[in-house]
């Protein structure tokens, strides 16, 4: 049980991954959700995303919203290990493809 787990592990954290800061008071948040629920299935089987809801006051989201630099939401994080992209505020959906393409080099 613990080689599989930690296999798993390997597994995702070599995928590139999205980290998405949301709220749900936030109409360019719920914006972008809509846009990721419409174009992130084709590429889940590549991208990890990650939704961190930053109104939970949780010491996970705490430590997220620090490590990232968090300042306001949306904000968007494209990593694939090597680089990693920011964007905050709204991405129209073409630029939000465009950059999950990126991400796995397509």
């Amino acid at each position: 049980l613990l080689s599989q787990n930690s296999v798993s592990y390997a597994e995702k954290s070599s995928k590139p991954e999205i980290i998405k800061f949301t709220s749900q008071m936030c109409l360019d948040c719920q914006r972008i959700n809509s846009t990721i629920k419409d174009i992130y299935p084709k590429y889940s089987d590549k991208i990890k995303l990650t939704e961190i809801k930053v109104e939970k006051n949780d010491a996970y989201t705490k430590e997220q919203i620090k490590k990232h630099k968090v300042t306001l939401v949306p904000t968007t994080i494209f990593t694939n290990g090597k680089k990693t992209k920011r964007i905050e505020g709204y991405i129209p959906k073409n630029e939000l493809e465009k950059e999950m393409k990126a991400l796995i080099n397509e």
